[in-house]
Order: structure tokens, then C-alpha cells, then sequence
């Protein structure tokens, strides 16, 4: 991530002086369930949808082009025949697209980049339905790699983020949260891939035990030098359309520094071509770390036009 550089933006036709910062990005969104027009007001400047119907979800990443979020896309969520997300509810049927071999992965990844997708979106869930065995999920992560598409997998019940880190997925969708993953695993995990927080979703402020463990998982994944990304699942339950301060809380209370905190903001993804915004903190910058969360909370997602880089 590119370091905090002392600016000013125009604002209301006053320059004010601040701090800008590459445009924060939650990375892991369900666009079509969230109010789009509220994400930049909210503070984030950019998303990453990870699952919904292709034919939707084509059409998004030209928001930005007329003053909306940036927004990259996964298209359906490829998953077994009967698996999740198919009978979940929450999204149309469109939303998974069920494989059953290799020649079937090879057909979705291309329906993957012929819709401008940046990323595969793979459902190993075995709490919610059937999973492919390992040969199966070993060639659908071979096949998106071998055509350039990094994947994130949705990893939920016994064994699973294992497994996913064996098949050599990029990153999991979520923290894990249905068991306590042991050290050396984690370890491994932290070596190979990268996690997307999302911990929020469990308790949406009131935690339980899915929250403990997630938070758990995450604190020791993190002290192993495992990279996170900032993300909600938006679109899921009672989040706020914008900054998530319990999410960034979290955050901050186990990731080793501040800049590491907002270094999380930065995305899974890299922007695919310049920015359009950024995201702009007015007045000072935070005076110690137990302001992070405050001072972040005050950012605004500001066009490039409408900055300049001051000497700090």
C-alpha cells in the first residue's frame, strides 16, 4: 500500500489540508443486497463482490465511470452439484454455479473472465451441502490459476480451510470461525495465503462463541504474519453501509501495528487501472493508536481532481 501523504483536497470549494490515502476498499461485499450509493459517503471507495449472478454483476464495474465505487468482480460462486450457496436464500440461483469436473471448471472460469471477472469464488462448504473431493478442488484452483485468476474460497465446517490451503487457494472469504485451527496450520496458512476478516457477521456487535473462535483464529494467524484484508460481507445481516468501526476494532486489536490496520483497507485486489479516488482524512493525522479507529472514521472518498500532494 502506498505510504499516508500529506495533502489537501477541495472540499465544498475550500481547500483543507488532511491526509490522503489510496481509496479504502472492502473485500468482500454482496453488492446487489446493499445500498450502492451509500458506500462512498460511508467512506469506502471501493469493493470487491464476491458472488451473484454473472449477468448482474457484469454491469458493475462501470459504476465507477459515472462517479460510483470502484467494483471488481467474482460472478457466480463455483461450487458442487447441490452445494452452497444454491439453496441458501439469499441469492438468486444464478448466484452458483455448480461443477462436476474438470471439463465443467474449465467452462466456468472462462464464463468467469468473459464477464470481467478478477477473481474465482469457490464454496467449500460442507455445513450447508455436498463438496467437491480434494482431485476435483485441486483442478478448479489449477485451472483459475492457470488463467490468471487468483481464488478465494468460502471455507466453512470441519477440515475445511485445510483443505483449502492444500488445494493452494489465494485467500479465504472469511476468518475461520466453525473450529479452532491449530498453530501449525496456521502457520502454514500465513506462509500461502491471505485471510478476509468478516467477524462482524457473528453477532453483529453481540459475538457469541462463532465470534470468539473467529476472533481467536484470526489474532494467531495474524502474530504467525498472515495477511488480512479489511471485509464485511456486506449485504449480510445488519452491517453499516460504509466503514464498519466493530470490523476495523477488531482489527486493530490484533493486527501487529496501525499501518498494518490500514494497510488491510488497501484490498485483496490491486486497482485494475488508476484510481478515479482516493480517500481523503481531514486535519491532523492520528496521535496514537488508540485514535486509529477514530481518525479513520472521519475519512471521505474525495476525485483525484480534487487533490494535492503538500510536503509533510
Amino acid at each position: 500500500m502506498a505510504p499516508m501523504r500529506a495533502g489537501r483536497a477541495l472540499i465544498d470549494e475550500r481547500w483543507i489540508d488532511g491526509t490522503i490515502l489510496p481509496g479504502f476498499c472492502d473485500s468482500h461485499v454482496h453488492l446487489a443486497l446493499v445500498e450502492a450509493a451509500a458506500l462512498m459517503p460511508g467512506g469506502i471507495a471501493r469493493v470487491i463482490d464476491l458472488g451473484w449472478d454473472p449477468d448482474v454483476a457484469r454491469h458493475w464495474p462501470a459504476l465507477a465511470e459515472s462517479g460510483g465505487p470502484g467494483v471488481d468482480i467474482a460472478g457466480a460462486i463455483l461450487t458442487s452439484r447441490g452445494g452452497y450457496p444454491g439453496s441458501a436464500g439469499w441469492a438468486p440461483s444464478e448466484a452458483a454455479r455448480e461443477i462436476d469436473t474438470a471439463l465443467e471448471a474449465e467452462s466456468a472460469i472462462g464464463e468467469v473472465h468473459a464477464i470481467g471477472g478478477r477473481v474465482a469464488k469457490i464454496a467449500l462448504n460442507s455445513a450447508a451441502g455436498p463438496v467437491w473431493n480434494d482431485d476435483l478442488l485441486e483442478a478448479v484452483v489449477s485451472i483459475a490459476h492457470g488463467s490468471g485468476l487468483p481464488v478465494v474460497a468460502h471455507a466453512e465446517g470441519a477440515g475445511q480451510a485445510a483443505r483449502a490451503l492444500t488445494a493452494g487457494v489465494d485467500a479465504l472469504a472469511h476468518t475461520p470461525w466453525t473450529e479452532e485451527l491449530d498453530d501449525e496450520l496456521l502457520r502454514r496458512m500465513a506462509d500461502r495465503m491471505s485471510w478476509i476478516s468478516t467477524v462482524d457477521i457473528h453477532g453483529y456487535g453481540s459475538r457469541g462463541a462463532d465470534f470468539d473462535r473467529a476472533v481467536g483464529n484470526l489474532e494467531r494467524f495474524a502474530a504467525a504474519g498472515g495477511r488480512v484484508h479489511y471485509g464485511t460481507d456486506l449485504g449480510n445481516g445488519p452491517l453499516p453501509t460504509g466503514l464498519n468501526h466493530r470490523e476495523l476494532g477488531v482489527l486493530a486489536a490484533v493486527l501487529p501495528s496501525a499501518e498494518s490496520v490500514i494497510e488491510s483497507l488497501a484490498g485483496f485486489l490491486p486497482p485494475l487501472s488508476p484510481p478515479l479516488t482516493a480517500s481523503f482524512i481531514p486535519g491532523p493525522a492520528y496521535d496514537q493508536p488508540a485514535d486509529l479507529i477514530d481518525w479513520l472514521s472521519t475519512s471521505i472518498v474525495v476525485p483525484i481532481s480534487h487533490l494535492e500532494e503538500t510536503p509533510r
